[in-house]
């Protein structure tokens, strides 16, 4: 009895030697070298954080559209750092932008209402007037969902520069967005294109929408489109980075499976999480009021078509058709929003997560084991949902939630 307890120890204490012996070859491989050696980068350098922040680069096209829409003053004010201030030009040139645009959006509007007031009108016509009434509020919207959450969009975007320094730190490699700014020079002209168009349909087949009164629609229609072109971005560069750390991740863990890797993706991958979640707090006025007006055009849209149907059936005239387009348009808008919200989501999650699973913790000692069971509480206790300050949840599910 007493040499097999003697044996079982003797194997027992080898076992251990040779863990350690494994780990301390760990941490002195040239995989864990180049990690310190990177790690040593200042994390508030703005420099070191200008040079690998693609996404600023790639993306810095649609805040300079912001600042022309003087919707989101806020601009590179210091080196590797997106700022906000009251008193900046930005913020000054939006001030003005805005008094204009306002006295266009008063006096279109007081003849809009006029219309409606006029009870000689018929009831498509009343339909429409509403809805173009209703297509001039979000105007006022401005300075509530724009510059009043200039400072949490500040903090959102600066997240992403220090996200894509630890990514490098850990990698090696910048992180890269392709095509994204390709993607975002297409969608902008096509938002405002698609707002022209639009504007200058109704003025050629609605009486009593004059080439006048596109001069205040025009910012309110190229802003709704923009707003939905801005948040696919953000989720897409989100998506992105979410596949980039999962390739690293998996490639990492196929040539040498230790705990200091999946500590560090661990880490990294909980960042990506809170930018997600910063997302949507950064947002949440925006995009909160942006579902409500998309919903309330629909309901508008679909009320004024079925009731045409109902009177006069359905003759396919310019009018009903608006309704149905305005309808669709309003639908389309809202669905990528919320589709765009649910990719994410599950992308950030979903690949990591398999890889961790199929890891065979038959092969890796005991440190490893227990991070790999952090990385997978992490996911469990931290899922990556994009969250308007925790009044909804933005998924496929909300579009069925609020109908």
């Amino acid at each position: 009895m007493l040499p097999s307890l003697l044996d079982d120890k003797v194997f027992l204490y080898e076992d251990e030697l040779k863990i350690k012996g494994v780990i301390e070859e760990f941490k002195h491989s040239a995989r864990a070298r180049d990690i310190k050696e990177r790690s040593q980068l200042p994390q508030n350098d703005g420099k070191v954080i200008d040079e690998h922040d693609q996404f600023y680069r790639d993306h810095k096209l649609l805040l300079k559209l912001f600042q022309i829409l003087g919707v989101m003053p806020v601009q590179r004010g210091q080196i590797g750092k997106i700022t906000f201030s009251w008193f900046s030009i930005p913020t000054i040139y939006a001030y003005c932008f805005y008094v204009i645009t306002t006295i266009l959006v008063l006096l279109v509007g007081y003849e809009r209402i006029i219309i409606l007031t006029q009870k000689s009108k018929k009831f498509d016509e009343y339909i429409y007037s509403i809805i173009f009434v209703v297509f001039l509020v979000p105007h006022f919207w401005i300075p509530f969902v724009g510059w009043g959450v200039a400072k949490d969009v500040c903090d959102y975007k600066n997240s992403w520069g220090f996200f894509q320094l630890d990514y490098y730190k850990i990698t090696g490699k910048s992180l890269e967005f392709p095509h994204l700014s390709v993607l975002i020079i297409i969608i902008s002209s096509g938002c405002l294109i698609l707002a022209i168009i639009f504007l200058l349909t109704l003025s050629a087949l609605l009486e009593g929408f004059t080439m006048y009164h596109t001069t205040a629609y025009i910012h309110i229609i190229t802003m709704i489109n923009m707003n939905c072109a801005l948040w696919y971005i953000n989720c897409r560069a989100i998506g992105n980075a979410s596949k980039s750390v999962a390739d690293s991740f998996e490639q990492d863990v196929k040539e040498y499976c230790a705990g200091y890797i999946v500590k560090h993706y661990r880490v990294l991958w909980l960042n990506l999480s809170e930018i997600l979640q910063k997302l949507g707090n950064a947002y949440a006025r925006t995009y909160s009021t942006y579902s409500l007006f998309m919903i309330t055009n629909i309901t508008i849209a679909i009320y004024g078509l079925t009731s045409e149907i109902v009177d006069h059936g359905f003759r396919f005239t310019f009018k009903e058709t608006g309704l149905l387009v305005d309808a669709g348009y309003c639908m389309v808008l809202l669905y990528i929003f919320c589709d765009c919200s649910h990719n994410a989501s599950v992308n950030i999650a979903s690949r990591v997560q398999t890889t961790l699973l199929n890891m065979d913790l038959t092969s890796v000692d005991t440190s490893t084991i227990k991070e790999i069971e952090l990385f997978l509480i992490a996911i469990e206790m931290n899922p990556p949902k994009v969250s308007l300050r925790g009044y909804t949840i933005v998924n496929r599910e909300l579009i069925s939630s609020v109908s």
